[in-house]
């Protein structure tokens, strides 16, 4: 077995201010009877008087009480207080969170916590798992334990402050053309059982919304009247929590009143009684030899049409609920935009080189 090596003795310079024999300051304070140990991390004595003091002022803020909380019982606190800001759905992915991280701190003192647990949850579970995976279970972490540094004040500094995100590469969309569109809806009536999974992709298709948001959409929410849909998001609200107006495009109209046309009772029942069509989108795609696309694809599918109908980008943030002005749509649609310019661009004519041939040419008469 190894043998652990014993720290280099420190000798006490003054009250609580004690160097090494390399000549670096520690700080050992007492509070509420434990002692906090730090490394001042200079060998100036004026510098590390002041780091003391601000350390001193820091560990005097704690309040001593839940001294002994365990991570545990910390994280279940921390759900709790985020609950009342969250909807549902961003709710249980935090829970989803905790409990993917929660095994490598379980029964551990909060305040007995340091760079070294968060490290090894860093080197088992950051090789297990995606990039955006990490980022979400590492802004977890900085979360709870910020909670218990400034709510709770049980501990001086957040161990997980200097833990960094990964870099998440880019992900090109999986768009389906309009021929690999009208396919899979063919494929899709195809299915005798599949017609209102049909109704479903073809709504997603001509509206942009997620499905969360389409699944909910109410008949009392459509005005043909105005030429508008309400988007609400149901119970569970839409993710910027506002409420939207998004005008009936000719395709979507089109849907909407044929699928009024067969509702005798229209009211505040929801438009679709599916939730999915996943399980008929599987079967459509196989069947027509297509990619493998899902609800989301729909949504690309309806901003490559909108930029090919040379909408504007921020229009169409607007209609698919983004507050940025267009910035993210730009991200992920400007080499549509570049491509579609390009080809525009092949159509345009002047008239001028057709003219050179006829009108610029000067016969020449050969004489004899």
């Amino acid at each position: 077995m190894k043998k652990k090596v014993a720290a280099p003795p420190l000798t006490k310079v003054a009250e609580c201010l004690y160097r090494n024999q390399h000549g670096t300051y520690f700080a050992l304070v007492k509070v509420h009877g434990k002692q906090i140990k730090r490394s001042l991390n200079t060998d100036d004595s004026a510098l590390a008087k002041r780091r003391l003091s601000e350390l001193r002022k820091k560990a005097e803020s704690l309040t001593g009480t839940d001294k002994g909380l365990l991570f545990d019982g910390l994280a279940v606190r921390w759900l709790a207080m985020k609950k009342p800001d969250l909807k549902p759905a961003s709710h249980e992915r935090l829970e989803c969170a905790v409990r993917c991280v929660s095994p490598f701190f379980k029964g551990l003192p909060v305040r007995s916590i340091g760079q070294a647990q968060i490290e090894a949850w860093k080197m088992k579970r950051g090789t297990k798992i995606g990039a955006r995976s990490f980022n979400h279970e590492r802004d977890t972490i900085r979360q709870i334990f910020e909670y218990a540094r400034l709510n709770l004040r049980i501990i001086l500094d957040n161990p997980a402050e200097t833990l960094k995100k990964r870099k998440v590469g880019n992900h090109e969309a999986t768009i389906p053309t309009k021929e690999q569109f009208r396919s899979l809806m063919d494929a899709l009536r195809a299915q005798p059982k599949a017609q209102e999974a049909a109704n479903l992709v073809e709504f997603l298709a001509y509206s942009g919304l997620r499905l969360g948001k389409a699944r909910e959409v109410r008949w009392n929410e459509v005005n043909f009247t105005l030429n508008t849909l309400l988007i609400t998001g149901g119970e569970g609200g839409t993710k910027n929590h506002d409420s939207r107006a998004i005008p009936l495009s000719p395709p979507l109209r089109r849907l909407l009143e044929r699928f009024a046309s067969g509702c005798p009772a229209l009211g505040d029942a929801r438009i679709f009684a599916i939730d999915s069509a996943k399980k008929a989108l599987f079967t459509a795609c196989r069947n027509a030899g297509l990619p493998q696309f899902g609800h989301h694809a729909m949504r690309h599918f309806f901003c490559s049409n909108a930029i090919e109908a040379g909408i504007d980008f921020k229009a169409i943030a607007g209609w698919l609920g983004h507050k940025d002005g267009g910035v993210l749509v730009a991200r992920t649609y400007g080499h549509l935009r570049n491509e579609h310019s390009a080809a525009m661009a092949q159509r345009m004519t002047f008239g001028i080189d057709e003219a050179a041939s006829e009108e610029n040419v000067v016969a020449f008469t050969a004489h004899g």
